[in-house]
């Protein structure tokens, strides 16, 4: 697919744009959300957390980031093996 480049909205085609309530739009909207749902799964344990620094913070969350990521490549390479 070619990348095309604009220097202002008005250049855009007006096909690239659907019909608000339109059915192409619910297609188009149904299948991002399921890109999304499966490649950014990302989970939090539930609550609230206190920490004692900022640094605690951030470290709680980069865990949690990285097992999310781990998460994630996990899938990617578990549909891999199944194509």
């Amino acid at each position: 697919m070619p990348v095309r480049k604009f220097r202002d909205v008005s250049e855009i085609e007006d096909n690239t744009w659907l019909e608000p309530g339109g059915p192409r739009l619910f297609d188009a909207i149904k299948t991002v959300w399921r890109l999304a749902a499966e490649s950014a799964r990302a989970s939090y344990p539930p609550g609230v957390y206190k920490h004692r620094s900022i640094d605690q913070a951030d470290a709680l969350q980069q865990s949690w980031d990285r097992a999310n990521f781990a998460a994630f490549r996990a899938r990617r390479q578990e549909s891999a093996r199944r194509k």
